[in-house]
């Protein structure tokens, strides 16, 4: 389970982050929904350890962030972070083993993957010849196909059609049942 405690975080005179406490158990979903601004980026940075709270605690199954593993987790952000000239198979090949899956286990796993968000085009193409949607589905895939314990998802709908937008609800509906844990920010 994520817990956060009495979280805060300040950049100079700016408080980004004031005293938010959260959890998150297997199975649950939780959004975090606000404007520009309004500390979310720096909320999902404080939980993957990229900052550190000033005040309060970060927590996965009662130990500190700062002390674990962090290949549990799997992170989409909203910034696209695809190599181009790889391959999708080379892309996801990539980014499985990274997380410890091992290659025969990314090429088994892969087909299904594929299906359940209904990626156009072959395993042979390159990332990016493939639509915008199509790429967002690949780093989609990337992030999950670990089955990760906790899954973060920075503005996954941002530029989806209705039917993608609902593929990937389905997809997350998925990780959902398989017991992950996932926080999603919009604004």
């Amino acid at each position: 389970m994520l817990e956060l405690s009495g979280v805060s975080k300040r950049f100079g005179s700016q408080q980004a982050v004031d005293n938010v406490s959260l959890t998150v158990a297997p199975g649950e979903i939780l959004g975090l929904i606000g404007q520009n601004g309004a500390g979310k980026t720096t909320t999902f940075r404080m939980i993957l350890d990229f900052l550190r709270p000033e005040t309060g605690t970060v927590t996965w199954s009662g130990q500190p962030m700062t002390k674990i593993d962090h290949d549990f987790i799997g992170y989409l952000p909203e910034e696209r972070g695809l190599y181009p000239k790889l391959t999708i198979d080379e892309q996801i090949q990539f980014f499985g083993q990274l997380h410890g899956m091992s290659r025969k286990a990314v090429q088994n796993a892969l087909p299904e993957w594929l299906d359940r968000f209904d990626v156009k085009g072959k395993r042979t193409d390159k990332v990016k010849d493939l639509s915008k949607g199509n790429q967002q589905k690949v780093q989609l895939i990337a992030a999950l196909i670990f089955m990760p314990k906790l899954v973060i998802l920075d503005e996954p709908f941002s530029g989806l059609d209705p039917v993608n937008a609902s593929l990937l609800e389905a997809g997350v509906r998925f990780m959902q049942s398989s017991g992950s844990a996932i926080i999603f920010f919009k604004s």
